[in-house]
């Protein structure tokens, strides 16, 4: 190893000292993969042990946490922590408390455009300008993504270019970039073979270094020689610090240790796919209903939740080979995983950059996106980020749901003990969920339903037992499921009357087995 790139070793306590009071801290990772663990349990640990550092403004994209004290649930503690500005937050339900609490300042931008902005914060340019958060509550006619917005300064701007309407993210100073990879050559060289992502390890170095900051990496060895320069995702000269985590602090994704098929092509036609199949619930019923809206040759995004299912029922038609799954933390083709390990795919046909695959969604590469729904309304406007006195926050859902070209909403009609069972092909009712998914207006909208703000031609919103689509009046119903009757089981437990003109009887193939 060169003189250089052994002074940059040093342990992950010794590391975040170099993190001073009041400063920004931008950490990658996606869940739990590619999060660098060892470093932000350090930066707790430190805080814990002497109050500092306080006051730092967190920035990240994608959700990193396992929804109990790993990732990002790390940071959430008041005094350490001044602001956040992040993607997804319902991984992490102790920062979301906080901001739910206001005790400390919360901003949510759409994930995409977070690790866009990277790149623009290390360009030195003002922002990122898009059209992504137009008509949501990330819009400055509404509360221009912040989670207070009578008590913090927006950082989103409405501005004119060229005739149209764009939302400029203001660029801010980068001062820590926290990302990890595998490895660390010779040089100081970062590789990541052996990660499940990529993430936006490059942008947030970039950002950092370019701001005057410093990068801290963690990785899981150190090589003795410089890496095939092609496969150095960051170069040795952006890296300040380097720290070989223990293997607990280094898993690959929070669910498993560590899965090859994340990292390898496929190795036959037969080998791909071997999971068992959804059993016969709800859950099963919407995947394969959604299936129904896949077409030969789509390429295709199915967002975290209810919608993993749908590939498990595309595995089971013999589809995949004849579409391209892809994920928004950078895998394309394969199947993607579910759970902790969402973000990584079982036998990629490759895997980019983050933001380079936010930027082929956001200019209309998507022919088919599936996503949840918290709240859907009269308008056709859907929720996912705050109900019920939680905040979960949007992630990548706000660039996928305004840029794919065909898109899904999934989710049971109520929720909060909803129970049912499927007899003969027909679906029954058993316990009434006590919580209504459907309402009159959303809390927050995160999905604009007006056609100004969307690319989407065809926009379905598939329960278990009945199917509407947006039409220029609003929500219509166009399938029940057989064994439901309209008045009593559909209409009944919505907030609102949808337009009802010829309905229909969803595929018998969605209630069986095949």
């Amino acid at each position: 190893m060169t003189r250089l790139a052994k002074d940059k070793l040093c342990t992950a306590d010794e590391a975040v000292r170099l993190i001073g009071d009041g400063v920004t801290v931008a950490c990658g990772g996606f869940v739990g993969a590619a999060h660098p663990e060892a470093l932000t349990a350090a930066l707790e640990r430190r805080f814990l042990e002497t109050g500092h550092p306080k006051g730092l403004t967190l920035v990240y994209g994608a959700g990193q946490g396992d929804g109990q004290s790993r990732g990002l649930n790390h940071l959430a503690h008041a005094g350490l922590l001044r602001r956040v500005i992040g993607g997804h937050w319902g991984l992490c339900p102790r920062l979301g408390r906080l901001a739910v609490e206001r005790k400390i300042e919360g901003h949510n931008f759409p994930q995409g455009v977070v690790c866009q902005l990277f790149r623009d914060i290390a360009a030195g340019r003002p922002g990122c300008i898009t059209h992504v958060g137009l008509g949501t509550f990330i819009d400055p006619i509404h509360d221009a993504g912040r989670l207070d917005p009578g008590n913090s300064e927006a950082l989103v701007e409405r501005i004119e270019l060229g005739g149209r309407t764009w939302l400029w993210y203001k660029s801010f100073p980068i001062h820590v970039g926290l990302i990890r990879a595998t490895a660390a050559d010779v040089n100081g060289g970062l590789v990541m073979d052996d990660e499940a992502v990529i993430g936006e390890v490059l942008p947030a170095a970039q950002a950092a270094r370019n701001c005057g900051g410093v990068v801290i990496a963690q990785v899981q060895r150190v090589l003795d020689h410089p890496a095939p320069p092609k496969s150095v995702r960051v170069p040795g000269i952006l890296v300040d610090r380097i720290v070989v985590a223990e293997d607990h602090e280094h898993h690959q994704t929070f669910g498993e240790v560590f899965n090859p098929r994340y990292c390898e092509a496929k190795p036959s036609a037969d080998a791909a796919h071997c999971l068992p199949p959804l059993p016969m619930d709800e859950r099963r019923i919407i995947a394969s209903r959604a299936c129904d809206e896949l077409v030969e040759g789509a390429i295709a995004n199915l967002g975290i939740g209810m919608p993993e299912g749908i590939a498990r029922v595309a595995a089971e038609r013999g589809l995949l080979n004849r579409l391209t799954l892809t994920v928004e933390s950078g895998p394309i083709g394969g199947m993607p995983a579910g759970g902790l390990s969402f973000g990584a795919s079982v036998h990629p046909e490759a895997v980019i950059d983050q933001p380079a695959q936010f930027d082929f969604y956001d200019g209309g590469g998507l022919d088919f996106a599936a996503l949840g729904a918290a709240q859907i309304d009269r308008a056709g406007n859907v929720n996912v980020s705050q109900f019920a006195k939680r905040f979960v926050g949007v992630g990548g859902f706000v660039n996928i749901a305004q840029n794919a070209r065909r898109l899904v909403f999934c989710g049971t009609m109520t929720t909060g003990g909803l129970k049912v069972a499927i007899e003969n092909g027909r679906l029954r009712i058993l316990t009434e969920g006590t919580l209504r998914k459907f309402v009159e207006s959303v809390e927050q909208i995160c999905f604009s339903a007006q056609s100004t703000y969307r690319k989407a031609s065809r926009v379905l919103y598939v329960t278990e037992r009945a199917v509407f689509e947006l039409s220029p009046e609003g929500i219509e119903l166009i399938e029940v499921a057989p064994g439901i009757d309209v008045e009593s089981q559909v209409v009944a437990v919505m907030g609102f009357r949808p337009l009802i003109r010829q309905v229909r009887l969803m595929n018998e193939r969605c209630f069986r087995m095949d």
